[in-house]
């Protein structure tokens, strides 16, 4: 098959990073995949670097007209099958260019946030088919009146031979000037407002008070960079709460950590708890959305109500205090991600879904 992705987001997060490990496993099977995104999209980047073919083109609006007509030359040139869409811009503008094209290819829109949806067009109309990461996303869906048997559900998968704690390279302790010893609590995710860092800095003084020498990490970047670092001087923490900003050697970094924590309020699934997972580590997180897939609350980690940055606290400490438990959590937590959520698996879903969608439209 020759599949399309388009993306129109500029940034980098799970949803960039599910689409270019699909892309990879898709290849892996003989498939052959291409990316159509804005220029300086880091996702355009990264796909490239991986030998892919990318198409950029400015996409100004959903009815960016010349957008639309240069991504329909483009999917007429490469004879695309499958257009697999991941944003509401790049939506309307692929969907459209698609629908276009005489012997057209199949439309198939990935929906990977659990916010509620602006457009009922871009799930109900334009698209053949819907993939979900999670069943709390397909059952949000349901409810805001797309047919049930236009989804299916394809949840997240990684690469698992990546996370191998064998295969680490770097120190993360060494490279922050900390001893050894050190108890690291830390997060990988975009910093953005819905991903609970605040609540992390509100945690912190809490959690020094009972383990004065740990530490919080922060890996990753984003619109609230700025802000964070204002609060953290602010706050007198700059000695205890590192930025990494946006690091490529993510199984590194995890590997550092005794604790991962996200109080994310709203995730659709959550990526980086199948990573954290992976790596052996227990997972503090919220009890929302798709969290309670990958998180299993008292077997995993702990899960605990958003917005809470006292209960955040006493379930780190619950976690610092208690190595045992920690262990055992991040033993579980690496049989239940291997188990359930491998990149293979992530692939397979995909392939038979397409493969399904171009049965059913002849």
């Amino acid at each position: 098959m020759r599949v399309l992705h388009t993306e129109s987001s500029l940034g980098w997060g799970g949803q960039e990073n599910r689409t270019l490990n699909e892309m990879l496993g898709m290849r892996e099977r003989g498939h052959e995949m291409m990316l159509a995104c804005q220029p300086g999209a880091k996702l355009g980047t990264r796909a490239r670097e991986a030998g892919f073919a990318v198409y950029e083109t400015p996409m100004r609006s959903a009815i960016d007209l010349p957008a639309i007509l240069r991504l329909r030359h483009f999917m007429r040139q490469a004879q695309v099958d499958i257009v697999n869409c991941h944003s509401g811009r790049d939506t309307q503008l692929a969907g459209m260019a698609a629908r276009m094209l005489v012997n057209r290819p199949r439309i198939v829109r990935t929906r990977h946030l659990a916010l509620p949806i602006t457009s009922k067009f871009t799930y109900s109309v334009l698209p053949d088919h819907v993939v979900t990461v999670s069943r709390f996303v397909g059952n949000a869906l349901v409810a805001a009146g797309i047919p049930h048997e236009k989804i299916s559900t394809v949840p997240t998968g990684i690469d698992l031979s990546r996370y191998d704690r064998s295969t680490v390279s770097g120190d993360l302790r060494t490279e922050l000037g900390l001893p050894p010893d050190t108890l690291l609590i830390g997060t990988v995710a975009i910093l953005r407002v819905k991903k609970g860092h605040a609540e992390i800095l509100e945690a912190v003084p809490e959690v020094l008070k009972r383990f004065p020498a740990a530490h919080f990490i922060f890996a990753g970047d984003g619109p609230q960079a700025d802000n964070l670092k204002r609060r953290i001087a602010a706050a007198g923490l700059d000695s205890h709460v590192h930025m990494l900003g946006l690091r490529r050697d993510v199984v590194n970094v995890l590997a550092a950590f005794d604790v991962f924590v996200l109080p994310t309020h709203q995730e659709a699934l959550g990526t980086v708890f199948i990573e954290a997972g992976a790596m052996g580590l227990p997972v503090v997180a919220s009890n929302v959305d798709g969290v309670p897939e990958v998180v299993a609350d008292g077997m995993t980690g702990l899960l605990i109500p958003p917005h809470d940055s006292n209960t955040l606290a006493a379930a780190i400490c619950t976690l610092l205090a208690t190595p045992d438990t920690r262990s055992r959590y991040g033993r579980s937590a690496s049989n239940f991600v291997r188990e359930r959520f491998s990149l293979n698996a992530m692939v397979h879903g995909m392939e038979n879904t397409y493969l399904r969608v171009l049965t059913s439209n002849g």
